[in-house]
């Protein structure tokens, strides 16, 4: 009977520590944070956070699976390999149409990387928290402007209803860029229901690109007086760049190089100018014709000591200053005789002996760069 007892015993252990986890911290330092609180959310709301992962290694990192602890949360890997230096995304979206009340969840990430042909696995946890409020709706649950040119208005609409004391009240809306005109109009009021109708307009004057923004409505709920409500979107630009950054190479003192960029609108232009700081090394050469599309000829002379260069290119075209372009150059320049060094030739390695390897040496090698 006791050997049976201590059988169980041991059986208990061993599932408490594998549903537990184990958190490396190398795979910990790949992300910028491991925590999120959501706060208090509207039911209805979309409520999305994503963990943004670094590989910070000499190896290809693999995030490979993800797991929620809660049905409330649903996790997803938005890019799962990543080369040094590369970014991905763990992203949690919180489950408030089918959730209300407090929840929470642990997200365990599983990792893997090739040493020497052997796959090593690791894990790490990350965790999320809010409030999901059930007498609070909004629908849509978000605000979003999927595609929009530049220099053109758009607006969206979203109702908000609130179920409880008769005289709840949206007291002011705050948050909003100057990209954005918020009104705010009640349209239903009477016992126990309150309604009102939010209306966001993305204003003519709103950059390009992508944006990804916080309104807050104000209550004069007294213990949760703050409801959140995101507002994303894409504008996309009347002037575009490709490829969007010019990467000149590893390039020896004095070599030259040539590229090609391209620059293509919805309508036709005319480039009047292409400005860099750096005139000594660019210079640019296109055609003085109105088109959709102008080809750029780039000359980059490496005259400039040995190091990492990381230049702006400025297109000025006649659509005026608001519909302008830009790019990245992007170079290392080497002498024309370098020599090994004992930073190339001393690279700590990671472990390579898949037999005796434990979980604290079996890392993918040394940091890259943070």
């Amino acid at each position: 009977m006791r050997m049976r007892y201590y059988t169980i015993a041991a059986a208990a252990v061993i599932s408490f520590i594998a549903s537990s986890g184990f958190a490396e911290p190398w795979v910990t330092k790949m992300f910028s944070d491991t925590k999120h609180d959501f706060g208090t959310v509207a039911r209805g709301a979309d409520t999305v956070y994503k963990f943004q992962a670094k590989n910070i290694y000499k190896q290809d990192i693999e995030l490979l699976t993800v797991s929620s602890s809660c049905g409330c949360t649903t996790p997803t890997i938005d890019k799962k390999v990543l080369k040094t230096g590369e970014i991905g995304y763990v992203t949690a979206t919180f489950n408030t149409r089918t959730f209300t009340g407090v929840h929470g969840a642990t997200l365990t990430v599983g990792v893997r990387w090739s040493d020497g042909g052997n796959w090593r696995h690791a894990e790490t946890q990350l965790r999320v928290d809010g409030n999901i409020r059930g007498d609070v709706v909004f629908t849509p649950g978000a605000v979003k402007f999927e595609s929009v040119d530049q220099g053109a208005k758009a607006e969206q609409k979203v109702d908000v209803t609130y179920a409880g004391r008769s005289d709840w009240k949206i007291t002011d809306v705050r948050g909003a860029s100057d990209a954005l005109e918020v009104e705010l109009a009640q349209t239903q009021r009477y016992t126990g229901k309150v309604s009102y109708q939010l209306l966001v307009r993305l204003k003519d004057s709103a950059p390009a690109g992508y944006f990804n923004e916080q309104l807050v409505l104000v209550t004069n709920d007294g213990e949760n007086p703050r409801i959140p409500i995101y507002v994303t979107g894409h504008i996309t630009p009347q002037i575009a760049v490709r490829p969007e950054s010019l990467t000149l190479g590893t390039v020896k003192m004095g070599q030259e190089v040539a590229k090609r960029f391209l620059v293509s609108g919805k309508s036709p232009f005319k480039i009047l100018s292409i400005q860099c700081d750096d005139e000594q090394s660019f210079s640019f050469k296109t055609d003085d014709q109105s088109s959709d599309h102008h080809i750029v000829d780039v000359k980059f002379v490496a005259n400039k000591n040995a190091g990492d260069i990381k230049e702006p290119i400025r297109i000025a075209t006649d659509l005026g200053n608001k519909f302008q372009a830009s790019l990245m150059a992007y170079a290392t320049i080497e002498p024309s005789d370098q020599q090994p060094t004992a930073k190339d030739t001393n690279v700590a390695k990671p472990a390579t002996d898949a037999g005796t390897a434990t979980s604290a040496d079996a890392t993918p090698g040394s940091v890259a760069r943070q």
